[in-house]
């Protein structure tokens, strides 16, 4: 990453632009250079900022919170739990599948590409933004969980009526910095297939997130990628 300013999206840069020279920043930035020269690191990183990039601050309507990027060879491009498309659905977006078709219907897509929902204020955030390849795990604690509970900080105290979807015990350990009195919090265990049949599945989190978007008076989600 380059001495300045990362790019990204203008809205995000405002309201971020005090963390990008904060020392842990710039350590996490040294870092992500040695490992670069050592590793692949995925996302691309042109992409490591594509959360933000397709779902600027003032257009957030939901969070979906993932912990780390999915670290296979092309998988991974910036948004918590989508793959490209032509490449594989993984297992836990396979069982997300299967719970949107459940409980609103839509049919199961043949990608595993999120954008779409992106593009509707689905803002989809990993806690750590990069990860060595075949190393799952391997970029937590260097920094980036700092820049992603700003962010988490900022759209609670700066926003108001979001829906944040917790998938997992370590993404409902963020709602602590959630303002629950002017947002909504949803909660399962996470989609993967080690955990998807204890909760997850029959949580109908993306008819109720329309429910609660709709109480408000902002428009709901189109789940379907199809």
């Amino acid at each position: 990453m380059e001495k300045t300013n990362p790019k990204i999206e203008a809205e995000w840069l405002e309201i971020l632009k005090d963390e990008f020279g904060k020392p842990y920043f710039e350590e996490l930035k040294t870092f992500l250079l040695d490992e670069k020269r050592l590793y692949w690191v995925y996302p691309p990183g042109n992409r490591i900022f594509a959360a933000f990039d397709h779902t600027p601050f003032s257009k957030v309507k939901v969070v979906i919170l993932g912990q780390d990027p999915y670290h296979g060879d092309g998988q991974a491009h910036g948004l918590c739990f989508s793959v490209p498309d032509g490449i594989p659905v993984p297992p836990s977006l396979v069982n997300i599948y299967k719970e949107l078709n459940t409980d609103l219907g839509i049919q199961i897509p043949q990608s595993g590409n999120l954008e779409k929902w992106a593009g509707q204020g689905v803002l989809l955030l990993n806690a750590t933004l990069t990860v060595r390849a075949n190393q799952a795990g391997s970029h937590q604690r260097r920094g980036w969980e700092n820049f992603t509970d700003e962010v988490i900080r900022n759209l609670s105290a700066k926003q108001s009526g979001i829906v944040f979807l917790l998938w997992g015990s370590y993404a409902q350990a963020k709602e602590s910095m959630i303002d629950t009195s002017k947002h909504f919090v949803l909660k399962a265990v996470h989609p993967s297939p080690l955990s998807a049949y204890r909760g997850f599945f029959g949580c109908r989190h993306f008819s109720k997130t329309n429910e609660l978007l709709e109480s408000i008076g902002k428009p709901p989600i189109e789940w379907s990628l199809v």
